[in-house]
This record gives C-alpha cells, sequence and structure tokens, in this order.
C-alpha cells in the first residue's frame, strides 16, 4: 500500500478584504501573537488592542485598497501563494502527494486546513513556511501554531518542518532570474531590503547572554548565529550578489517597516534618503525576505519609498519582483518536499 503525504505551504497571512473592519480583525490576530509583539501579556493587549488596531486599521485599510488595486481586486499575497500551491502539485502529478496551503493569520486559516488534513489520513506532513530566513516571529510562528493544532489529534502523523531556505540554490536562482528584465549596470546602487525585526528579537537566538552584536552576522554564518535572521538575510545577500556579480561597493543590506530606532539596521528608508543625497538617480531593490509580493513590496517599496527617494533628489526606485510563482521558485518547493518524503 502506498501511503500518501500531505504537504502544507504556510505563508503570513491578508486581510480578507480592504475594509477597515477586516483589517483590524487581521491586524488583531496577528499582532496579538506573542512570537510577533514580544512583551508581557497585559502590556501586548493594552497596546495591541488600546492602541495600535483602533487608531491603525483605518490607515491601514486605505493602503490595502491600493494594494487591492495592484493586485486585481484581491490579494496578490493570496494570489501568488495559490499558483505556488497549483504549480506545486502538478510537479507530484500521479504521486500520493497532496499539496495544501493555508494563513498564519485569516483565510484560508491553519485550523480550517489541517483539519481538513487530519481527516485525509495523511502518513506524514510536511509543513513548510514561505519564509526564506527564519526569524520566530514568522517561520517560528507559523510551525508553533501548526503544532499546537496537530498535537490535538489523535493519530499524530510522521512529521517534518522547514525551518528556513534562503541557501536553496532554487531559490536563489529565482530571486536572481527576477532581475533578468533589468540592466543592472543602469542603476547607480542596489539594495536587498529585508523585514526589519526587533533587536531584542535577533538577541533571544542566542544562548548564554550572547547578543547579536557580538557575531559577524555580516559577514558570515555559524553554528551560533544559524538561526540568527540577520546572519541568514546577509547570507542572502552575499549569495544573490555572487550570483549576480555585484562587487560589495554596489550594493546595501538593508531593512524595512521599522516601528522605532531599536530594529536591526541599517534602515531602507534612511538608505534610500542617503543614496539620494550623494547623488544616485536610480536604485535597483530586491526584497529577498518575500517570496510573494505584498504591501512590504508593492506599496512600501514600490510607492512610499520611490516618493522619498523622489523627494530627495532621486529618479527611480525599481522594484524587482518577488519570487511569486517563477519556476525556480517551484523547483525549490518541490526539493524541499522531495528531501522529506520516505526512499523509494
Amino acid at each position: 500500500m502506498t501511503s500518501k503525504t500531505g504537504v502544507l505551504l504556510m505563508q503570513l497571512g491578508t486581510p480578507d478584504s480592504p475594509s477597515t473592519r477586516d483589517v483590524a480583525r487581521y491586524l488583531g490576530e496577528f499582532l496579538n501573537d506573542p512570537r510577533v509583539v514580544d512583551l508581557p501579556w497585559l502590556a501586548r493587549k493594552l497596546l495591541v488592542n488600546g492602541i495600535i488596531v483602533p487608531f491603525r486599521s483605518p490607515k491601514s485599510a486605505r493602503i490595502y485598497r491600493q494594494l487591492w488595486e495592484l493586485g486585481g481586486g484581491r490579494s496578490p499575497l493570496l494570489t501568488y501563494t495559490e499558483r505556488a500551491q497549483t504549480l506545486l502539485q502538478a510537479r507530484f502529478a500521479g504521486e500520493p502527494v497532496v499539496v495544501e496551503m493555508a494563513m498564519r493569520y485569516q483565510n484560508p486559516s491553519l485550523e480550517s486546513v489541517l483539519e481538513r488534513m487530519r481527516r485525509a489520513n495523511y502518513a506524514r506532513i510536511v509543513l513548510i513556511p514561505l519564509f526564506p530566513q527564519y526569524a520566530s516571529a514568522s517561520t517560528g510562528s507559523a510551525i508553533d501554531r501548526a503544532l499546537d493544532i496537530i498535537r490535538r489529534w489523535w493519530v499524530i502523523p510522521e512529521l517534518s518542518t522547514v525551518s528556513q531556505f534562503y541557501d536553496q540554490p532554487a531559490y536563489i536562482d529565482a530571486v536572481a532570474a527576477r532581475a533578468d528584465g533589468f540592466r543592472l549596470d543602469e542603476y547607480d546602487h542596489v539594495l536587498f531590503s529585508y523585514h526589519g525585526l526587533p533587536e531584542r528579537q535577533l538577541d533571544k537566538v542566542y544562548a548564554d547572554g550572547d547578543l547579536c552584536a557580538d557575531q559577524p552576522c555580516e559577514t558570515e554564518v555559524n553554528e551560533a548565529n544559524r538561526f540568527c535572521y540577520k546572519a541568514a538575510c546577509y547570507a542572502t545577500t552575499r549569495l544573490l550578489a555572487a550570483r549576480l556579480g555585484l562587487p560589495e561597493s554596489r550594493y546595501t543590506t538593508c531593512f524595512q517597516s521599522r516601528l522605532n530606532g531599536k530594529w536591526v539596521q541599517p534602515f531602507s528608508d534612511q538608505v534610500i534618503e542617503a543614496q539620494a543625497r550623494q547623488g544616485a538617480r536610480k536604485l535597483l531593490v530586491f526584497s529577498p525576505a518575500f517570496v510573494a509580493d505584498c504591501l512590504e513590496t508593492l506599496i512600501e517599496i514600490g510607492e512610499e519609498y520611490q516618493a522619498l527617494f523622489a523627494q530627495h533628489g532621486g529618479e527611480k526606485v525599481q522594484l524587482v519582483p518577488s519570487s511569486n510563482d517563477h519556476p525556480r521558485f517551484i523547483d525549490c518547493l518541490e526539493t524541499l518536499v522531495r528531501e522529506r518524503l520516505p526512499s523509494a
């Protein structure tokens, strides 16, 4: 008898619609996650439910409406994740492998999709968070929630998880291939912009009171920092720069979407502004922490950073599309699954 394998692609999430109500519901679920806002329970509840969600939701809803327009009337993140699911499923045609997808926050929910997978009675389940570099607030949260649901099952099948895949060759190829339509020598500088994290979350990776600042995260991945988000981001940049033939003087690794000054630096918006002040006219920006285009790429980089650059004398911030449904990205996902299937 051939046993079946279930594969679950897990993405961060998206509001069901750009309405203020749906955006507030999404932000409430997202920001109340203790792995995202890692404050004591009461402080987190007061901050998120008393300040951030009520005051931020209307503004965020306006931004999400822009995003929906760019996405043809729906969330681009949802569209590209569905495409990845369909394309990955096609790679296993005729094989006992079923590919599902779910969102960590909102819909399709982990609860509903995992219940369908429980009823399917798989012999094994492969959990793949769609975050190339490990962070507790993304990968850790998705795996944590999935395992919390699965642990309640009477029958728990064989489980396999993917913690990160930033160094998977097909992933690097997919990101690099997205720049094929651009001539790198036409741009004054190249930015590799990653989602930011609070510095305290980086430090929690290390044991015995060590700090991220004590590690050579900008230059190497070692035994101590192999799950440090900052180290993984810089390693991703080095792999991409080598693949693209970029010397160190031509690019900068930076971090976007910060909430305050105690987040990992350098900050992408400050790098953008500095480049403009130094006379740069055209910037090419990769977003290697995002496998699907979303608010942080299409709006924050594509529109907000463009406006900031122009304000200080620059001309063009060119966003390189995310991996989305590129064949090499599907190759990456297929490899991650096949590595976890039983030997023939």
